[in-house]
Order: structure tokens, then C-alpha cells, then sequence
């Protein structure tokens, strides 16, 4: 299998703290990874160094084959073909649902208003929101700008998705209609890495779950055997806390 995603010894610092420590890994083409583990442990530093919004200071990123953090690498085009999912809605206030959606179509990759709109309401069907693409953000509960988010991600076609805790800034009864969407993005096959606290999630989704602490990649299992039986003792205190709460 040809990884599509590929972490080679990568190393990152704030100053003197060591975010990411020899970091190897790989995400396969049609995978869904889902990263979990104890807060400051390095899982959103680590997905958002594979679209360059964290520089790393050492080792390699290679996304489809491309030395992502390499020089000559255009920023813009490479954020082009990985979409980003953020805890923070992050969409435009001052245009509407649909306007959001086509908006990165039209302007990064030049389609016609005509087609990008007639994608982007094929999209937003697809999160279940067809019926809101005249409004504005504003106007939407949490849940629903998150599902706008997705689909302003899947507008680009990106070959992968990154979802960055896409549903803890969500009330509960709204974290569900979010997660559905991504399950149903992972039956599509659609290449998926997530930091996510919701391992029910995981448990269903993921095909390989990455459990991190201090900056390491200390376990990376199917989730029937990280669930059952953990290997590294950090993952079996952090999973027997969960399981406390």
C-alpha cells in the first residue's frame, strides 16, 4: 500500500518544549486515523503540521509524494488538496451558506459560478443543510455551521480530510449530527485523519486509532484491540480514566 500521508522522524518545539518528538507514521490512502489522547499530548500540533499551519523544525512530512515542508512547495496549492476541519466554524459571516461553499472553487480553482453553485448545493445536501443555502452563519445552531464547514472542505475535493476536534466547541445533542456526516465521508472512503475526544467514534470509524502522549505516537492499533487491550501502559491509564468519567 502506498501511504498518502507519510510522518518521517518529525520533531517540533515551542522554545524549549518538545511538541512532536521523532515522529514516524503513515496514513494509507482510504484510512481512517483517528488520534486520541490526553490534552497537550501533541494531537492538534501534529494534524496541523500537514497542512503547514505548524512549521516542524526537523525530519519530513511528505503528503502524495510531496516533501510537504520542503522548499519550493506552494502553500496555496497544497492547502488546495487537504481539507481542514477546525473546532472553530471559521466560516465568512458576511456571506451566505452557499456563498461559503463556492467560494474556494471560484476563486483558487477558477470554476465557472454556475458549476461551483450547482456543487455546492450537492454538497450541502450531502450534509443534510440543502434547505438552509440562503442563509447566513449567523443564523445556523453550532452543529449546523460545523456540517457547512465540511462541506466548504469538500468543495475543493481534497484527496484528504483533517478534522482538528471538530465537535468539541459543539453542545452534545449537536456532536452527533457532525460525527454522522464523517461516518459518512469514511464509507465513502474517503481518506480521514481526526482528533477527536469521542471514542465511541473512534471505536466505530477509525481503522487504525493513534494514541499520543508528551509529543510520541506511543500506540497505533485497531480500535477492537487499543479498546480491549491497550499494549502501553500510558493507554490503558488514559482509557481506564475515560471509562471513570
Amino acid at each position: 500500500m502506498n501511504p498518502i500521508i507519510r510522518f518521517n522522524q518529525v520533531n517540533k518545539w515551542y522554545g524549549a518544549y518538545h511538541a512532536l518528538a521523532d515522529l514516524n507514521a503513515e496514513v494509507n490512502s482510504g484510512e481512517v486515523v483517528v488520534v486520541c489522547g490526553p490534552s497537550g499530548s501533541g494531537k492538534s500540533t501534529l494534524i496541523r503540521t500537514v497542512n503547514r499551519l505548524e512549521p516542524i523544525q526537523d525530519g519530513q512530512i511528505v503528503f502524495d509524494g510531496h516533501d510537504i515542508h520542503g522548499s519550493g512547495i506552494q502553500q496555496n496549492r497544497l492547502r488546495a488538496r487537504i481539507g481542514f476541519v477546525f473546532q472553530s466554524f471559521n466560516l465568512f459571516p458576511h456571506l451566505s451558506v452557499v456563498d461559503n461553499v463556492m467560494l474556494s472553487p471560484v476563486k483558487v480553482l477558477g470554476m465557472k459560478r454556475s458549476e461551483a453553485k450547482q456543487q455546492a448545493l450537492s454538497l450541502l445536501e450531502r450534509v443534510g443543510l440543502a434547505h438552509k443555502a440562503n442563509a447566513w452563519p449567523a443564523q445556523l445552531s453550532g452543529g449546523q455551521q460545523q456540517r457547512v464547514a465540511i462541506a466548504r472542505a469538500l468543495a475543493m475535493n481534497p484527496p484528504v480530510m483533517l478534522f482538528d476536534e471538530p465537535t468539541s466547541a459543539l453542545d452534545p445533542e449537536m456532536v452527533g449530527e457532525v460525527l454522522n456526516v464523517m461516518r459518512g465521508l469514511a464509507r465513502d472512503g474517503m481518506t480521514m485523519m481526526c482528533v477527536t475526544h469521542e471514542m465511541n467514534f473512534a471505536r466505530e470509524v477509525a481503522d487504525t486509532v493513534w494514541f499520543m502522549d508528551e509529543g510520541r505516537i506511543l500506540e497505533k492499533a485497531r480500535p477492537e484491540d487499543f479498546f480491549t487491550r491497550p499494549q502501553h501502559e500510558r493507554a490503558q491509564r488514559f482509557l481506564t480514566d475515560l471509562r471513570q468519567h
